[in-house]
């Protein structure tokens, strides 16, 4: 009976470590980007496309545009600001070269860039443009997704609560659920030992 309690404990063990590797593993979340930008100060324009399924390959191509603000009834302007395609980003020509960098991930979930230094002039709507070719034995067909970034460049950054409260959020949730599989663990542990006390009760 004793081997059998240590075989329960062992699993209920390996359960756990299997809750904190699946925890540990990196999660792709699809959050928006920050639009307000602060003068003077670097700026990520964030761009999440999460792959549904891990095990295809998929062959990333990334596109990023800049359009100034334009009065209304009259298109803007769409200009070529970068590109990634085949592990290799590339600035184009233009107001920001020089000025952009690659601020993605391996994966290519996150396709981000950043700005150096922000300036007035950076203020107007990114367009974030993910191609993927997904490779099969007979044929690729492709995923297109397109997110637009409306930015603004201020003096001062504003306060954000919101984002805050959510990040404390977040935290909470995760306390508040390691805690609940500590519970599961004691009760069933304890669950586990006071049947193997009666069934020894029962056998004598």
């Amino acid at each position: 009976m004793v081997t059998q309690t240590r075989v329960h404990l062992q699993t209920l063990v390996g359960l756990l470590l299997i809750f904190v590797v699946h925890l540990s593993r990196p999660v792709c979340v699809d959050v928006p980007s920050e639009t307000d930008a602060v003068l003077g100060e670097p700026m990520k324009l964030t761009c999440i496309s999460c792959l549904k399924r891990d095990e295809i390959k998929a062959k990333t191509l990334v596109d990023w545009y800049y359009m100034p603000k334009k009065e209304k009834d009259i298109p803007p302007d769409k200009t070529h600001i970068f590109k990634y395609d085949v592990d290799n980003p590339v600035e184009s020509d233009g107001p920001f070269k020089g000025r952009l960098t690659w601020d993605g991930s391996k994966d290519l979930q996150d396709v981000s860039i950043q700005i150096k230094s922000a300036t007035y002039n950076d203020s107007g709507v990114y367009e974030c443009h993910v191609l993927r070719k997904f490779e099969f034995d007979f044929f690729t067909p492709s995923v297109s997704v397109t997110k637009h970034i409306k930015l603004k460049v201020q003096a001062k950054a504003p306060g954000d609560v919101a984002a805050l409260y959510s990040e404390i959020m977040m935290y909470v949730l995760l306390v508040c659920l390691t805690f609940w599989l500590l519970v599961e663990m004691i009760y069933c542990y304890r669950k586990i030992s006071k049947s193997d006390e009666q069934a020894q009760d029962t056998a004598y």
